[in-house]
């Protein structure tokens, strides 16, 4: 199997490059860093803090977006020019191709933690920052295994990244929106409101806790404890095999 996984998961690398994904996170760092320096001209007190939240903030989100986009469009064009077919046709198992797939997409999420991790050590602790850039990492994974799982399921390029957006924006804000339902500007609770934040709470037990990760305060305060730490790896590795599953059982299912 492995010789048949390490062939598709070069191939992948070899379309990141040819696609500039590497040029383009290197203009956001550029421009991530370029709008710091500025920050540091208007900024009264505490420039370098707010230098390293905003840059934190700025890769973070480009790191998602950015990932999200290529494993959808990547796979949705193999899908319109017939490789999938062709790849699928020869002898080899359609969980080799996903796992190749998978750890293509895997090793261009930890090489743009790794370009999107390196401009903080400019502004925070290297231990601090390197944490900071593990946790990155966990969330990418999270994020290309459910863009795998959506465009295998959807199969088209808006609707996937729709549904990638979605599930990001509201695994991040879903701790957000539990603090608001629990505590309403009306006094008293009505049946309306005890459903709502039933509702919410049964989303927030189902999504994985990406507002947890890749915190900003690591940067700027004191780093992740190891048992955060040992959480985000936990949980990481927990919803990865469950989305990764899923995808691999929709691949198995598909006629091609």
């Amino acid at each position: 199997m492995v010789r048949h996984i390490l062939p598709i998961a070069r191939y992948t690398l070899l379309e990141a490059l040819r696609n500039r994904l590497l040029w383009l996170a290197l203009i956001l760092v550029a421009a991530g860093l370029a709008f710091t320096q500025f920050l540091q001209q208007v900024a009264i007190t505490e420039s370098t803090q707010i230098q390293a939240a905003l840059l934190a903030a700025l890769l973070r989100v480009g790191a998602v977006f950015m990932l999200a986009g290529f494993v959808v469009t990547s796979m949705v064009r193999e899908f319109n020019d017939k490789v999938t077919e062709l790849i699928l046709s020869r002898p080899l198992k359609r969980r080799s191709y996903f796992l190749g797939k998978l750890a293509g997409y895997t090793a261009v999420a930890l090489a743009l933690a790794l370009i999107f991790s390196l401009p903080l050590t400019l502004f925070a602790p290297v231990v601090q920052v390197a944490l900071w850039g593990l946790s990155l990492a966990c969330e990418l994974l999270l994020v290309t295994a459910f863009a795998l799982f959506c465009v295998l399921t959807l199969t088209q390029v808006m609707s996937a990244l729709a549904a990638v957006a979605g599930f990001y924006l509201l695994a991040r804000s879903i701790s957000a929106l539990q603090i608001m339902a629990a505590n309403p500007l009306s006094e008293g609770t009505s049946i309306g409101q005890s459903v709502v934040n039933f509702v919410i709470d049964a989303i927030a037990f189902l999504l994985p806790g990406i507002d947890r990760m890749t915190q900003t305060g690591w940067l700027i305060y004191a780093g992740p404890t190891t048992t955060e730490v040992l959480q985000v790896l936990a949980q990481t590795a927990a919803y990865a095999l469950l989305l990764c599953g899923a995808a691999m059982f929709d691949l198995q299912r598909k006629n091609f």
